[in-house]
């Protein structure tokens, strides 16, 4: 089963970037009034590279799956996978034996 986790963009994760936005732009602003907007540099690089990532997830966003299409994509996954280990206990070389004994004799 495979994890599609980063596939899916819901209304949550366009409010979390929202947060993120706002509180990028309160973190300047903070910084700004005292007087330390050059000093806080490396955190604003930070900041300013996790706002990035999440930007282009939003702006590539309808190739995402929707909440709904993820989670019918993990009641197919888990539906295989429970598929594939029935069959592998079917699978068993010792049950073919006992089978083809019993058949054979």
């Amino acid at each position: 089963m495979s994890d599609h986790s980063e596939e899916v963009y819901g209304p949550e994760r366009a409010e979390r970037l929202l947060a993120m936005l706002r509180a990028l732009a309160e973190r300047i602003q903070a910084l700004d009034r005292a007087g330390r907007l050059l000093d806080g540099v490396p955190e604003l690089q930070k900041l300013l590279g996790n706002a990035r990532s999440e930007l282009f997830h939003y702006e590539v966003r309808v190739t995402y799956d929707t909440p709904e299409i993820a989670e019918g994509r993990r009641i197919v996954d888990e539906a295989e996978r429970q598929a594939r280990d029935a069959a592998a206990g079917f699978d068993d070389d010792e049950d073919d034996e006992l089978w083809r004994r019993t058949r054979d004799e």
